[in-house]
């Protein structure tokens, strides 16, 4: 009769995101998955249960010699180790030459049919990255207070899942009755504006009233005219319903795939540096750590300015009675996270709206917000995003356009971070090799 093995006691993994170090080498590794470097806490034993097999980093080799970080100096080789170098050996063969290029121009094919055709799919694991950068500082401060990471992890996504139920089943239902009253109101609203004494000042000095009823007009008979318009409004409702259902589907993968980042960041950022070479590895896992802290504390600090930017929104508004506050207080929340410019744009667009109601609206709104981002520009953000990199201003307007042209609002959120990234990539690799040169 085969002997059946007798269960083992549970144990559960407590991957530090400190850097530690490891026995069998003489440079450290942030979150290794070698057994060495774990911390197990273990829980009673269930019967017949048997250990999860893992998928963990091969060893250290024994020795290694790395690179100096206070000189920069490279690992001294023997002259047999070393590839000979020079473009002879390519040219004298040139059917491996020509086969070599037309694998790398078929390879660069592939990745652009893969980015414009799996577009959604970056987008859905792009935002999870930086959700899950973004949640991890706090998951640090709770293993900074002896909480093992398991816990920390499962704390802070729980934490951060009830805030989004909360958003999802209490602030959407507002949102949606508002932009329906906002819709079906807009009419009434702009006529009403129309009717106004600001507007009929600005009458009768411009006469706009006769140009905006003639470009009305116009609208109305090139819609009722042209009958694809009208077909195309339709199947953009019909449409409508696939849409939010690939919206759903979306915010569940980013959702479930953030929570997967935040509970393997140590384990990704281990196998990630035992790709570098061996001798690089201590420089890569500074580098890592220090770009991946940056990147967490930019979204984490980020998301703190946004929510405090959109509640004293909402609160200006409710007190001047700004119309639809709920509604607007999401796109201020959303235009919050885009440095420099986001603030201005959402002030703009509230005084937009604000203007169906009165101009006193949107002077009474405008002049406090204004005073707000003054007031956030100088003493909010600079101590909430102290220990991210600072982008120069310049380089920040820049980053921010280029982002919104390539991929939208999404780009627009993550240039800051991916500039800061490259600047210290450039700090702490580019210069310090060009002084030595």
């Amino acid at each position: 009769m085969p002997k059946i093995p007798r269960p083992r006691p549970l144990r559960f993994l407590n991957r530090r995101a400190s850097s530690q170090t490891s026995p069998k080498s003489n440079f450290s590794i942030s979150g290794s998955g070698a057994e060495a470097q774990q911390e197990w806490f273990t829980l009673p034993t269930i019967p017949g249960a048997l250990p999860r097999h893992r998928f963990v980093l091969p060893d250290e080799p024994a020795t290694v010699e790395t690179e100096d970080l206070g000189t920069g100096e490279q690992p001294r080789w023997s002259k047999s180790a070393r590839v000979p170098g020079g473009k002879a050996r390519h040219i004298t063969n040139p059917i491996y030459f020509g086969f070599m290029v037309t694998v790398g121009v078929g390879f660069a094919l592939l990745c652009y049919y893969l980015m414009i055709n799996v577009g959604a799919l970056a987008g859905w694991l792009t935002g999870a990255v930086f959700i899950g950068l973004g949640l991890d500082p706090m998951v640090r401060k709770l293993e900074k207070l002896g909480i093992p990471r398991g816990f920390g992890v499962a704390t802070v996504f729980l934490a951060f899942t009830a805030f989004l139920s909360a958003i999802i089943f209490w602030v959407i239902p507002v949102i949606a009755r508002q932009a329906i009253t906002f819709i079906n109101g807009f009419p009434q609203q702009f006529e009403s504006f129309l009717n106004s004494e600001f507007f009929e000042g600005l009458d009768s000095r411009y006469n706009i009233r006769t140009a905006v009823d003639a470009e009305v007009d116009k609208f109305f008979a090139d819609i009722t005219a042209d009958s694809s318009v009208m077909s195309s409004f339709f199947n953009s409702l019909i449409n409508a319903g696939s849409t939010l259902a690939e919206f759903l589907t979306g915010t569940i993968i980013v959702l479930f795939l953030s929570g997967y980042v935040l509970a393997s960041l140590p384990t990704i950022k281990a196998w990630g540096v035992r790709l570098a070479p061996a001798s690089k590895r201590e420089r890569v896992t500074y580098l890592t750590d220090k770009i991946t802290s940056s990147v967490g504390q930019y979204v984490s600090g980020q998301a703190v300015v946004a929510a405090c930017n959109a509640s004293f929104a909402l609160v200006v508004m409710l007190l001047v009675g700004v119309p639809f506050p709920q509604l607007l207080m999401l796109f201020v929340l959303i235009l919050a996270f885009i440095p420099l410019v986001g603030g201005v744009s959402a002030a703009a667009l509230v005084s937009l709206v604000a203007l169906l109601e009165s101009w006193q609206t949107a002077l009474f709104f405008l002049i406090p917000y204004l005073v707000y981002l003054q007031i956030e520009a100088y003493f909010i953000s600079p101590r909430i995003m102290s220990k991210a990199v600072a982008v120069p201003g310049g380089v920040a307007v820049i980053a921010v356009a280029a982002g919104a042209a390539l991929w939208g609002v999404l780009g627009a959120i993550i240039a800051i971070p991916v500039a800061a990234s490259l600047l210290i990539l450039l700090r702490e690799v580019l210069i310090p090799r060009q002084d030595t040169l």
